[in-house]
């Protein structure tokens, strides 16, 4: 196995403190980049998108929690048991979480969004804009149960 080290480029702040399941559409907060790596620039351009894609780690997940095999998604018994793969729980093996958010603004070394379902703290691992050409080309099909489960989750 080869290990993988990744350093954080800048830290959540502000928005939500705990990471209720439910109700993230309309949460603020703030990315501060870590100035001792970056400075203005490494934002540059990045206001003139109206979507970035967030990749976090799930710092505050207890590395006994982490999930490797099936679960049924919350824990709701109506909902198939499917694999830690076939789902976008925070207890993944590599606690890697990926958002897109609404940019708000980009002030110097701060980026400011709407939408990042990640807790004031939580280490930031990249940052990427959404372009229409990375989108997914043609339809994306999904089981029922996940509409029942992001119903509420914006």
């Amino acid at each position: 196995m080869t290990d993988i080290i990744v350093q954080p480029i800048g830290f959540v702040r502000g928005g939500r403190v705990l990471p209720d399941d439910d109700a993230w559409g309309g949460s603020e907060a703030e990315i501060e980049l870590d100035v001792s790596q970056f400075g203005a620039e490494a934002l540059a351009g990045l206001g003139e998108f109206s979507h970035v894609e967030v990749l976090f780690h799930f710092d505050a997940v207890k590395p006994e929690e982490i999930e490797t095999g099936a679960r049924r998604p919350r824990g709701n018994p109506a909902w198939p048991k499917v694999g830690i793969f076939a789902q976008r729980g925070r207890n993944r093996p590599n606690r890697i979480g990926a958002t897109i958010c609404e940019i708000l603004s980009v002030d110097g070394t701060t980026l400011r969004l709407r939408g990042l379902d990640a807790i004031d703290g939580t280490p930031v691992i990249d940052l990427r804009p959404v372009m229409t050409g990375f989108l997914p080309r043609g339809a994306v099909r999904e089981p029922g149960w996940v509409k029942e489960l992001m119903a509420k989750y914006w």
